[in-house]
């Protein structure tokens, strides 16, 4: 198996054998990162425009309750003209390519704001939001699925199987609405709705909160903001423990039935030591894999989560343009998530790579 092939090799060895087929390999990774943005710009882009409604109408209600029909309908086709809507799909789909060439992303139809400074400001929010989730995950989960497999058929296993079973199966709208009645509103001990209190009056500079508060010597924000960020946090990162429980507990067991563990066994060590020198190194891999992907599926959950508590990150933008049928905010938004998640999954791919070059051996 490779895992037993990993404890008798040396990794050096490995990458010098790997010639140049690792950097070959990790070229061609981060080359497919463009295709991917290609295909889901187009995806998006085409989903847009076969909803139902348009964005010029909503424009042209927002003139005033007092206009007539006709009106209204006269309004909304200057407004049409105007966006360049009027144009035939093809023609709209190739203006987008250009300006995405050029880095031009547009500006929100609604209130005339750059789609990249919405982005700006919401992007930090999401991304906080989801590495403090993806931390709690790997902890809460790592724990319990390296205790639920070193305690195999034990009522310690039995126990953290049901428990992972029953938070990974739980809608995370579900656990963020009960999250709010149980700690805040019944017992009172978290706020339930933002990300930081009104009267901090906070100015970002990175809108990444704890880097501000360095930048800008103001460490009074630090605990309001974990206290905001702590209920959003664990609603995303349960469902996600309770996946990564089940994985890590299947990986490590599959290590420890392999002939190396026993060997070191009989040479003497004990149990952590086995651990730490041989089970965990062996049963990264596909844990690594695995958490590259619930990372993407945390961007997801991010816009459920940010919508229940109010969080003003990517998500509550996203869903607010959908419903305006904003499309350059909606284009921007789903491409800032998909960069985001596909730079991550590349990632882990080239740690794979690295962790494992053999993957790389021409």
């Amino acid at each position: 198996m490779t895992t037993t092939t990993i404890a008798v090799r040396h990794p050096g060895s490995l990458l010098k054998r790997a010639g140049t087929g690792l950097p070959r390999m990790i070229a061609l990774r981060l080359l497919t990162v463009p295709l991917v943005l290609w295909a889901l710009a187009s995806l998006v882009f085409v989903a847009l425009r076969l909803l139902p409604g348009s964005p010029a109408t909503s424009l042209a209600a927002g003139g005033g309750s007092d206009q007539t029909s006709a009106q209204l309908t006269a309004n909304a086709a200057d407004i049409t003209s105007s966006l360049g809507l009027d144009k035939s799909l093809p023609e709209q789909y190739w203006i987008y390519l250009r300006d995405l060439l050029h880095g031009n992303f547009g500006s929100s139809y609604f209130g005339g704001s750059s789609v990249v400074s919405l982005i700006g400001d919401a992007l930090p929010v999401t991304i906080e939001l989801t590495v403090a989730a993806m931390l709690v995950a790997v902890v809460i989960g790592g724990i319990s699925g390296l205790v639920a497999a070193l305690r195999r058929d034990t009522w310690v296993d039995t126990t953290t199987r049901a428990a992972a079973t029953v938070t990974f199966s739980l809608p995370w709208f579900a656990l963020g609405v009960l999250g709010i009645i149980v700690f805040g509103v019944w017992l009172g001990w978290l706020p339930v709705l933002g990300r930081l209190p009104n009267q901090l009056n906070y100015h970002p500079t990175t809108n990444f909160v704890l880097l501000d508060a360095f930048l800008q010597n103001r460490p009074e924000l630090i605990w309001p903001w974990i206290q905001h960020l702590i209920l959003p946090a664990f609603t995303l990162a349960l469902s996600t423990a309770g996946f990564i429980t089940r994985i890590v507990r299947a990986s490590v067991l599959e290590v420890l039935g392999d002939d190396f563990v026993r060997t070191a066994q009989m040479k003497g060590l004990n149990e952590p030591q086995v651990v730490r020198r041989h089970v965990l190194r062996n049963a990264s891999l596909p844990i690594i894999t695995v958490l590259g992907l619930q990372f993407g599926t945390l961007l997801g959950g991010s816009t459920v989560t940010e919508s229940v508590f109010s969080y003003p990150g990517v998500g509550v933008l996203l869903v607010k343009a959908v419903l305006q049928r904003d499309y350059p905010v909606v284009q921007g938004a789903a491409l800032a998530i998909a960069l985001l998640f596909t730079l991550v999954n590349a990632a882990v791919d080239i740690l794979y790579l690295v962790l494992d070059p053999r993957l790389g051996e021409s």
